[in-house]
């Protein structure tokens, strides 16, 4: 089993829009923040990571996720 850092409260998917355009635009904003969000955890430096209680590979396995591989309680 292994262990997953959340990086964001971004809910992707969240409520569902009428309009699948308008989710479609929605999603594609979650996901580039939530790239933006991995990215940035994996420059951290380590003692940053330590004040958080996180591991350099564990930022840098979170960092290499995809976007769409979020928590299901994120997807709504």
């Amino acid at each position: 089993m292994t262990t997953s850092l959340h990086t964001s409260g971004l809910a992707i998917g969240g409520a569902r829009a009428t309009n699948p355009l308008t989710h479609l635009i929605r999603f594609a904003g979650q996901a580039l923040a939530l790239r933006r969000e991995r990215t940035r955890l994996a420059r951290l430096d380590d003692r940053a990571l330590a004040d958080m209680g996180v591991t350099r590979t564990e930022a840098l396995t979170e960092a290499a996720r995809p976007v769409w591989d979020v928590p299901t309680y994120w997807r709504g």
